[in-house]
Formats: C-alpha cells, structure tokens, sequence
C-alpha cells in the first residue's frame, strides 16, 4: 500500500478492499461518517488512473453511499480529491447533515453546512469509538446490487 493509504490508518481503518481502492474510516470525523478512497496504486495525479481503476469506481461510490445513508441521517455526500499533504490519489467522502446526529453519546456537527465542508473541525473520537465506528460500517456494509436494510 502507498504512504497515504498507510496515513490513514490502513489496515485498522479499513472498511473495503477492491481491486484498485481502499475504503477507510477517515480518524479525524470530520461529520460523522467520514471516509477516505484511496487508490492502492502509488499515483499521484488523478490523469495517471487506469480505466479500470475508475470504471471500478462507479461501483465502490454505489457502495459508499448506499452503506452511509442505512446508516446515518446524511441530507448529501461531497466528494473531495485534494492531495495536498498526502499526494497520492485519494478523496474524502464527507456525509452532510442538515441536523447535527448523534452516535455512541456524541453529536457530531457539521459546521460547514451548508457550505463546503470544514475539514478542521473534527469530532473526536477514543481508539475504541473509531474501532466500533469501523465495525459498524463493515458489518452494515452493503455491495451494489443489495438494498440497504
């Protein structure tokens, strides 16, 4: 795995492997749900992508958004590619909420809506709320095709 997939706590934060893509649990919540795509090849712009790679994307975003919304009350998703700090090809998947939800006695915020995203605002969260964060999204998982429960 590339350095940036290992920033992100790979492999205590994954949720999902494919072929060419990681889905990890973001450790800064930046909404409650936040995560992390990151591409397992050690690519640094999004040009250098095999079709394959983003032809298995449809299918791994399907999947994201179906497992979030059975989930959490998010109101949308936003997408974002930025790859400053951490260069190699990944997104931030931020849930967005109207209303701020609660989860294990926690209210997480959601200071930019409904604006763009803070991404300095986090909610933290123990090692093992990020641990049970995690288990609940990869048993809640659910593959394209499936109908969220």
């Amino acid at each position: 795995m590339n350095p940036t997939v290992i920033k992100f706590g790979y492999p205590a934060t994954l949720l999902r492997e494919y072929d060419h893509w990681v889905v990890l649990l973001r450790p800064g919540q930046a909404t409650l749900g936040s995560l992390v795509i990151a591409c397992k090849a050690n690519v640094t712009s999004a040009g250098q992508m095999g079709v394959e790679a983003w032809a298995e994307m449809a299918q791994v975003t399907a999947e994201v958004e179906r497992t979030l919304a059975g989930q959490f009350p998010m109101a949308k998703i936003n997408y974002l590619m930025l790859m400053m700090a951490d260069p190699e090809v990944h997104q931030h998947v931020i849930p967005r909420y109207e209303q701020a939800p609660s989860w294990s006695g926690k209210t997480f915020e959601d200071p930019g809506w409904p604006g763009v995203p803070n991404l300095g605002y986090t909610t933290d969260l123990t090692p093992e709320e990020l641990a049970s964060l995690a288990s609940l999204l990869r048993d809640g998982w659910v593959d394209a095709g499936s109908q969220p429960s």
